[in-house]
């Protein structure tokens, strides 16, 4: 019988349950501020347990969770779901779903330009994470 853990690091749980690809992004993003509790930013060394609400802001969505189990290693998606109840608005969901449908392709260069550079690459990732990141950029389009 495996034994129960009562409370683990916020950061840990995020990645376990595969919201973040790394555990070093999803400590960013708590260090960020992007990982809230009750409505308060939180520490990366954060305990969370059972029950708590989650909410996370990434690529510039909002998403709610509510904590249903604990884990101390990382497992698979289907085992990861279980781990977690989504009280994610409908409005919000329908914004994500909208954002992302059609979304898989690459960007387009111009003919014969080739490949981007490393320093090209690096710069098309910051702007990507700028725009994707800022707080309130779907509150200046709708108002």
């Amino acid at each position: 019988m495996k034994p129960e853990i009562d409370k683990i690091r916020i950061d840990k749980w995020l990645w376990t349950v595969r919201f973040f690809k790394s555990r070093t992004l999803a400590s960013d993003a708590v260090k960020g501020g992007r990982v809230k509790i009750k409505g308060a930013p939180i520490k990366s060394a954060y305990m969370v347990s059972r029950g708590e609400v989650i909410e996370v802001k990434k690529n510039g969505f909002t998403f709610q969770f509510k904590v249903v189990d604990l884990l101390k290693n990382r497992v698979s998606a289907p085992l990861a779901i279980l781990c977690y109840e989504n009280l994610t608005s409908e409005e919000e969901l329908n914004k994500y779903n909208t954002w992302f449908t059609g979304k898989s392709r690459s960007e387009i260069r111009e003919a014969g330009t080739g490949r981007p550079t490393k320093k090209e690459r690096r710069e098309i990732d910051d702007f990507k994470d700028d725009f994707l990141m800022g707080d309130d950029w779907f509150d200046e389009e709708e108002g």
